[in-house]
């Protein structure tokens, strides 16, 4: 690891706003990892934190930040490709034998599940999932992503390779004081009622799909 990556990331360290609660065993489907449980200093915001095998500063590690998606990740919705999303970055960690995923409580790109589900609704109606979010006189994606960097950080990460097809995502992890050392797209096969949702993802949100 090089001088100034190794600097930018006791910096961060140094000055984190998240504290590990509890960490435990996981056996999961797809391979055995570690569950740890984060809380947010400055706001109520909580976050899980799936990794697995030993994480160290100097090697280039597999991360991903994965926002909750409750109807996708629970419930096996087709509208989105969120659940397979997930599952594949677990296998992915599972074949490499080290990474970390940060699962961040930010239900629809941090609109919440309630009103996630009036935007779905509208999305029956004909509304994309941009203007769904614009007809409700809401953000678009009021997320944030510096505190999942800081959980990185804990977990004694600083070089990473990103499991991400968002550019936001990536811009928000380099400016917290991550070293991207690589961008691994997460290709899924898309259903037949998630790709409306997919094109709009790219055209609109800049997603590298």
């Amino acid at each position: 690891m090089d001088n100034e990556s190794a600097t930018g990331c006791a910096g961060a360290v140094a000055n984190l706003s998240v504290e590990r609660v509890a960490v435990a065993d996981l056996p999961t489907e797809w391979g055995d990892f570690k569950i740890a449980g984060y809380r947010s200093l400055t706001s109520e915001e909580e976050f899980v934190a799936l990794f697995k095998g030993e994480l160290r500063r100097e090697t280039p590690t597999l991360v991903r930040i994965h926002s909750q998606c409750l109807t996708g990740d629970v419930f096996g919705s087709t509208k989105c490709d969120c659940g397979s999303q997930l599952h594949e970055t677990m296998k992915m960690i599972e074949r490499e034998g080290r990474g970390a995923i940060v699962y961040q409580q930010q239900e629809g790109r941090g609109i919440g599940i309630l009103n996630k589900i009036r935007a779905y609704a509208l999305q029956d109606e004909g509304a994309d999932t941009v203007e769904a979010n614009e007809q409700l006189g809401l953000a678009v994606d009021a997320r944030e992503y510096r505190q999942c960097a800081e959980i990185l950080f804990d977990l004694g990460l600083c070089l990473v390779r990103v499991i991400s097809n968002n550019p936001l995502k990536l811009r928000a992890l380099q400016e917290a004081g991550l070293t991207i050392v690589e961008r691994i797209p997460v290709r899924v096969e898309p259903t037949e009622e998630a790709v409306g949702y997919l094109q709009t993802k790219k055209t609109k949100l800049g997603h590298l799909l």
